[in-house]
């Protein structure tokens, strides 16, 4: 039977200004020939690049995400903005398989109920895998690409600065190698204990460390700093040996911090990284494309299940709420999900 719907009914999430979220009711039009309409189940908050936008803290001359058909515009007001879409395709265009009907999907999109979407831009969810663990799907390819990035090695001792759902993503798969030590810093004694769960042998909370404590994490060969802090770059700069690999994957935004370089950062000759997900690294494009990463990572989700990482699930229209206890920083605020339908 044709679908004689004219229009669906659509919730958004829009930032309207430093500290300003409102959800907004907008009509979504049939999908056109080449395009489906998806009914979103879950969209997750990723809160290191989302506060930078709340916050006012994100550089206004470069698009929200260049690589992302709808985020390709600039970071000003008032704007979408979210990356983490899971859902199903409820309306096709004509010339679209009628197999896409009823398929499950991820979509890197802004946050909203429903949207319509070229199948180029839309991830087929393979089976097996949950919609709560298959919106972390980009956390975990940064972490992926983290990973990659860094390139530990049998026996090196590594360093995770920050325990947020990247940390700990990155925490999970790391702990998987044959490492010498595994170390994660945090202030927030609730991620400090998923990091233990995450296999990590050394869990610290940053500026608490006894000289003993010092002496048995410094040197490292390789560290991360994902805490989206830049002033931890200094403790990473602490921790380091001669010749270390610092990996820098938090966007920093606009916020800036005091860097001592002129130190023991010149004299042991360290080799600064900066990793973003957007691209793969060069040495590895003759190898590695992003479907082959993307399959990567479905395989690293069905094997973390990273939905036990969700510590609350709210109704869309309370995304004001949720962003200003995000942004105060209440205790217990892990990870985030807007649901779009009872459960």
């Amino acid at each position: 039977m044709k679908n004689k719907i004219q229009y669906y009914q659509s919730r958004e999430v829009w930032f309207t200004g430093p500290n300003q979220v409102d959800v907004r009711e907008v009509k979504i039009k049939k999908p056109s020939p080449l395009e489906v309409v998806v009914s979103n189940r879950y969209s997750a908050i990723s809160a290191g690049s989302e506060l930078l936008l709340y916050r006012g803290e994100m550089p206004s001359n470069i698009a929200l995400d260049s690589s992302i058909e709808s985020l390709k515009s600039d970071a000003g007001y008032p704007t979408k903005y979210g990356y983490a879409c899971v859902g199903e395709v409820i309306d096709i265009g004509e010339q679209i398989e009628s197999s896409w009907l009823g398929r499950k999907v991820f979509c890197f999109h802004p946050h909203t109920s429903h949207f319509a979407a070229s199948i180029k831009d839309l991830i087929a969810i393979p089976s097996g895998i949950a919609m709560k663990d298959a919106v972390f799907l980009p956390n975990m390819e940064t972490a992926v690409n983290l990973a990659q990035d860094g390139k530990p090695l049998v026996g090196e001792r590594v360093v995770i600065l920050g325990q947020g759902i990247v940390g700990l993503l990155l925490a999970d798969l790391l702990a998987q190698y044959p490492l010498a030590s595994l170390t994660s810093f945090d202030k927030d004694e609730d991620r400090r204990e998923w990091s233990k769960q995450a296999g990590v042998a050394n869990v610290f909370a940053p500026g608490n460390l006894t000289l003993n404590e010092l002496s048995t994490v410094s040197d490292a060969d390789l560290i991360y700093e994902v805490s989206g802090q830049p002033e931890a770059v200094n403790l990473a700069i602490e921790l380091a040996g001669f010749s270390s690999r610092i990996v820098l994957g938090s966007w920093y935004g606009t916020k800036s911090a005091k860097i001592g370089l002129g130190g023991v950062a010149h004299r042991n000759r360290l080799q600064f990284i900066t990793s973003q997900v957007s691209t793969i690294g060069p040495d590895l494009t003759g190898r590695w494309d992003k479907t082959r990463r993307i399959n990567l990572v479905w395989d690293m989700l069905k094997k973390v299940r990273p939905s036990k990482f969700i510590s609350h699930s709210a109704d869309i229209q309370d995304a004001p709420e949720f962003y200003k206890r995000i942004n105060d920083g209440e205790k217990g605020m892990l990870q985030v999900i807007f649901k779009y339908e009872d459960e």
